[in-house]
């Protein structure tokens, strides 16, 4: 069984095997944990990035999909990049939200990783609802069949720690 952690912080200072990026399609950076890790991971990470779209994901990366590259300078050994989809209230894709969270465990138990950090992906610039992506990230987490011991779940503020504590008991 995974162990589920919440910690209130910044994902960049996470010592794991793989930190996951809330990533958009081009998967050459943005803003929010996206430009984060970037900047602090160093060109490293986009480099790879730049190889995967010459490669394999010319159009960019799915919503709902995932992919690893190099972490750079993090305390990590690799950046698992997942596309969340843009919350909609007309639409409801709450299976692609499940499936990034699902999508990167398969890439870290390709990957051998053990401990991996998640942001709560698509609950910043793409106005996913907390209390709605705090119970599809730990519920996904929970019934995942995978090899991970230790899954983070790293939240920029309180409110959101104290939204995914809710949701752990």
């Amino acid at each position: 069984m995974t162990a589920i952690e919440l910690v209130q912080g910044d994902i960049t200072r996470e010592s794991v095997d793989a930190i996951v990026n809330a990533a958009n399609s081009s998967l050459l950076g943005g803003g929010g944990v996206d430009g984060a890790i970037h900047r602090r991971g160093g060109p490293a990470i986009l480099e790879d990035c730049r190889k995967l779209r010459a490669s394999h994901y010319g159009k960019g990366l799915p919503t709902g999909q995932a992919v690893a590259t190099t972490a750079g300078n993090l305390d990590a050994r690799w950046v698992i990049h997942t596309v969340g989809p843009v919350y909609s209230a007309t639409e409801d894709r709450s299976g692609l939200l499940a499936s990034c969270y699902r999508e990167s465990l398969r890439v870290a138990d390709e990957l051998g990783a053990r401990t991996v950090a998640f942001p709560a992906i698509s609950t910043g610039v793409y106005g996913w609802p907390m209390d709605d992506g705090d119970r599809i990230a730990v519920e996904t987490v929970r019934s995942a069949d995978t090899a991970v011991e230790e899954v983070r779940f790293v939240l920029f503020d309180r409110q959101a720690y104290e939204m995914f504590s809710q949701q752990l008991r």
